[in-house]
């Protein structure tokens, strides 16, 4: 059997699915058909239902519900991991709504989370995440930042506004969820437990090897030196990428209730696989 799957090709993702998707543990007869893109565009695949299995921000949740359940394994939950609010200079806190705001995308959590943060900002402009630095560097404005960019930016002169985790973390005490992996509802249960069951399979495998990082992550992460793609991976994969557990699933919910598109009836019932 084949089933299609779209993830970033980020070192945490590429870290998290080398193992299945490079025949390194059985695959129970699943084969996967991976296409590797920005999380925007894994995010409007997902709206649209293109992959039978996607990771996605769950900022984008409540729009693919119809469609998608949570897996419990391959999710980026975790304290201190949130996007970072960076400019050229100090700008006071109060004063960020004045500014243009370069984010990861409309339908990303870190645009929720910045939402969230200051709901009264209107001049934003979505672009791709390894995209913004340059935005900022090039003094156009303020930027969201994500990703391997937490790592350099500072290196790079930029300075950090607002770390947007820590306002998450402080407002509602939850650990910040920023992407999971989601199947569809149509596929027969039995393969979407499978199909969870291969993934955590897979993050085990890696961890037995690390820290020594596989060509799969080299070869999407040239651009990286192995410091920045290890520090990626040490603040992305960790014990929620194995298994939500109750918080983990308490956090995404208390995240979907801050969505423009959350609606009340929704239950860990039709959110998680069971």
């Amino acid at each position: 059997m084949k089933l299609t799957i779209g993830f970033s090709p980020c070192p945490n993702d590429t870290f998290i699915f080398d193992a299945w998707v490079n025949n390194k543990i059985d695959n129970e007869g699943i084969e996967l058909e991976v296409v590797l893109e920005d999380v925007q565009t894994l995010n409007q695949w997902a709206i649209e239902g293109k992959q039978d299995i996607t990771k996605l921000s769950y900022g984008v949740l409540p729009l693919v519900l119809d469609k998608y359940l949570v897996l419990n394994s391959g999710s980026a939950l975790g304290t201190g991991v949130g996007p970072l609010l960076i400019s050229t200079k100090e700008v006071g806190v109060t004063n960020v709504s004045d500014h243009l705001i370069a984010i990861p995308g409309e339908n990303t959590t870190a645009h929720l989370l910045f939402s969230q943060a200051y709901p009264l900002a209107k001049k934003k402009i979505f672009m791709r995440y390894d995209e913004i630095e340059r935005f900022v560097l090039e003094g156009k404005g303020m930027g969201v930042i994500i990703h391997e960019n937490r790592f350099t930016y500072a290196a790079k002169g930029l300075i950090k506004i607002i770390d947007l985790g820590d306002f998450w973390e402080t407002k509602t005490g939850n650990p910040i969820p920023l992407g999971g992996i989601v199947i569809k509802k149509e596929i027969d249960t039995a393969i979407q437990h499978k199909v969870d069951s291969l993934i955590k399979k897979s993050i085990e495998y890696a961890f037995s090897k690390y820290p020594e990082l596989n060509d799969y992550i080299r070869f999407h992460s040239q651009e990286m030196s192995e410091d920045v793609m290890r520090k990626h991976i040490d603040l992305y994969v960790n014990n929620y990428s194995l298994a939500l557990g109750h918080l983990g699933k308490k956090a995404i919910i208390s995240l979907m209730t801050a969505h423009k598109d959350y609606y009340a009836n929704i239950t860990a019932e039709n959110i998680f696989l069971q």
